[in-house]
């Protein structure tokens, strides 16, 4: 079968296919699909069609298997679902973690996406250095900035909601001190300003 007759043979045949489908499955679009992956599978195989004898029926046979095959998906699905049915009630974030997102889109992306992997992914370093194309040092810097920029983020944010100011005497986050990073005016590093 040429390319010309395919075309022909698709143009009369398809309608024709699909209302039959139709009738087998009760869904009009279940139809349509099924009928055209027939079809896409029969492309393949043009060239012999016709030494078969009867290419309609040949499409009608692997349409109505293909729509079997997906109704049995569908049940097999449904049982899955019905075995495993879905949590009733999923608790949105709390107002911790809004904060903690909102203070960590303040941050550069690269610090974002370091703490990100190492404190929410459970990441090692080293992990994170390879994830990111980083050097081990590099993702230790950023770490260690990216956690003082929180942490002052974090003192501001909750400074400013409890009605208290923050000083330039507050805490500093755990594993912050002595690091490769710079310290400014006013902060402390084991209680000495620099």
């Amino acid at each position: 079968m040429t390319e010309d007759e395919f075309d022909a043979f698709y143009a009369t045949a398809f309608p024709r296919l699909t209302g039959q489908l139709y009738a087998f499955t009760g869904d009009h679009g279940e139809a349509q699909d099924v009928v055209q992956e027939a079809f896409v599978r029969a492309w393949d195989q043009r060239r012999e069609f016709l030494l078969d004898g009867a290419p309609e029926a040949w499409i009608r046979t692997v349409a109505m298997r293909l729509a079997v095959s997906r109704w049995r998906r569908a049940r097999r699905w449904l049982e899955l679902v019905r075995r495993n049915p879905p949590p009733q009630h999923v608790p949105g974030p709390g107002p911790e973690r809004a904060t903690l997102v909102a203070a960590l889109r303040t941050l550069p992306e690269a610090q974002r996406m370091a703490l990100v992997l190492h404190h929410l992914c459970d990441l090692s370093v080293e992990q994170v250095a390879s994830e990111t194309g980083a050097p081990v040092g590099t993702v230790k810097a950023r770490l260690s900035r990216g956690r003082a920029a929180l942490a002052r983020e974090l003192t501001a944010d909750s400074a400013g909601s409890a009605g208290s100011a923050g000083g330039a005497g507050s805490a500093r986050p755990a594993g912050s001190a002595g690091s490769s990073g710079s310290v400014g005016d006013g902060e402390r590093e084991d209680d000495r300003v620099r």
